[in-house]
């Protein structure tokens, strides 16, 4: 799995026009699930999306995580970001097929919802055109690729 990662102060999505996802302080993270994706990778992203050290604490910089200050997330399925480019076509035969692809992702949501608070996790709708608006905090972008673990 992929997840980039930004600070926002606030963010929200939509699927035409409607807003179908929103929040205030805390992360924004679009996920690419690759086609070979696992649960650990699941658990691994998600450990992560709570517990990276990405905010401000008093005059602290990057002290706290979402989950200590606790903040919201609203998390975008984005396929592309397995995609590659091949002179000047792209390719995703490295992302998940798309209905195999939307149980995982659902998958994956449940678990971060229950090792959160479901109702600090917002999402967007699964392979629909969304239009995508952030406040990023900073900036503040991180990326995460299960596959090259620390």
């Amino acid at each position: 799995m992929r997840a980039v990662i930004q600070r926002v102060s606030n963010a929200s999505v939509s699927v035409n026009s409607e807003i179908v996802g929103q929040i205030g302080r805390g992360l924004c993270v679009l996920v690419g699930i690759h086609k070979d994706d696992k649960p650990e990778d699941v658990e691994y992203i998600i450990r992560k999306i709570l517990n990276l050290r990405l905010f401000h604490h008093e005059n602290k910089p990057w002290d706290k995580s979402v989950k200590d200050l606790d903040l919201e997330i609203l998390c975008i399925s984005q396929f592309t970001l397995y995609g590659l480019i091949k002179g000047n076509k792209l390719d995703f035969h490295n992302s998940m097929s798309s209905q195999a692809a939307a149980e995982f992702y659902a998958t994956f949501l449940q678990t971060l919802k229950s090792a959160y608070k479901p109702e600090k996790v917002q999402d967007g709708r699964f392979g629909a055109m969304m239009q995508v608006d952030i406040s990023n905090d900073g900036p503040v972008t991180y990326n995460l690729d299960s596959r090259q673990r620390e």
